[in-house]
This record gives structure tokens, sequence and C-alpha cells, in this order.
């Protein structure tokens, strides 16, 4: 199997990022449009020889109650498929990993993973896009389908910058 198909793309990962955040109050009601903005620190590693990267966020006080948060990604490539699994886990909802979302690097240089996914009772397609990821400010932002992948709602946006490798 060649190297370039795909198991590089998140070879960016490793290091300490410094992230700015920008989510809605209310994912799950379409007509929010209330934003609060935060802080974070991520930390992330290349595991299994490349084929897999995990990457821990430190939220010192997460809006909107301020409590710490922590976050934690799995990501897998499989190089059959040539496709990633995104796996996504934190201390708001203990004991859940939530179903992960699949994808690749297309020839835009944007990642795009989807997944079927119930939050809080209310059934969404979600989507998370990675951009930028060559450079020092890498991009990513999660958005949420009520309507079977018509129409998307962002609702969480990171700007990365790299604090050290």
């Amino acid at each position: 199997m060649s190297d370039d198909d795909g198991r590089h793309d998140f070879d960016f990962v490793p290091g300490v990022w410094q992230m700015r955040n920008r989510k809605l109050v209310n994912a799950l009601d379409p007509e929010c449009d209330e934003w609060v903005e935060f802080d974070s620190v991520s930390t992330g590693d290349i595991r299994l020889y490349g084929l897999g990267n995990t990457d821990r966020m430190l939220v010192e006080s997460m809006p909107p109650d301020g409590q710490p948060y922590e976050g934690m990604t799995l990501r897998l490539f499989d190089p059959q498929e040539k496709l990633w699994r995104i796996w996504w886990t934190s201390s708001r909802y203990p004991g859940t990993l939530e179903p992960p979302v699949v994808g690749r690097f297309e020839e835009d240089g944007v990642g795009r993973f989807y997944c079927d996914d119930v939050v809080n009772g209310t059934p969404v397609k979600v989507r998370f896009e990675w951009s930028d990821t060559t450079t020092e400010t890498p991009k990513w932002n999660q958005a949420f389908s009520f309507d079977d992948g018509q129409t998307w709602k962002p609702n969480w946006y990171n700007r990365f910058v790299r604090l050290s490798h």
C-alpha cells in the first residue's frame, strides 16, 4: 500500500496547540444564532506507526457553566478503504464514545467526515471539516444537518495556533 494513500493527512496533529473556539450556545436549535468564544489547549500524538493519532483538548472554563472540560479524539486510518474514522469523547458525557465520523481529505485539501448521530434525543447528521492543515494555523469546524444532509448548520469553529512540536 502506498504511503501517500491518505495515512499522512493528520501528520500535523503532534505537538501543543492553542485553540480559539467559537461555539453555538445551543447546537440543537436550528434557529440559534448566539455564539460563545473560549480558548483551549490541545496536545496530540501519532500512534500505530502513523495509522492513528490522538489528541486531548483542555478548557479551563467551558461556557455556559464555566466548568473545566476535557475532550479526547481517536483517529484511525484504514489503508484498504483509504478512510479515516474519528471518535470523540468528553468529560461532559462520561463513559460515552461518540459514533465515528468517517471520511478523507479531498483534492481541494479539505477533509470532510460524516456520521449519523443522536444528540440529547435529537437525530442529526454530523459533519467535521478540516482545512489549512499544511499551515501552522489549521482550522476545524463541525456542522449538524436536521434535514438528512440537504442543508448544514455550522455550530463549532476552531482555529489552531501551534505552540510547540
